[in-house]
């Protein structure tokens, strides 16, 4: 009888212990994501930003989609 109340109260502490564990990782995953909800993404940027995904006036050249299409294969990009 012995072996078996040792063997419910070890299986006891592991299951308290998964508990305690799925409880602090779930309220930690709660805290990061109330962080980033104030977080304001699509502010303007601050100091010397560059736009990168716009054509500038120094380039003289109109790609076409299937240039377009084949740099984006040829750089795995």
């Amino acid at each position: 009888m012995t072996r078996w109340a040792k063997a419910v109260f070890q299986t006891f502490k592991v299951f308290l212990l998964f508990t305690a564990c799925t409880i602090l990782f779930y309220y930690a995953i709660v805290w990061f994501n109330q962080e980033y909800q104030q977080m304001h993404r699509y502010d303007k940027p601050s100091g010397a930003a560059v736009k990168v995904n716009g054509n500038t006036n120094d380039e003289a050249e109109n790609f076409s989609w299937r240039d377009r299409i084949f740099l984006f294969y040829l750089n795995g990009e």
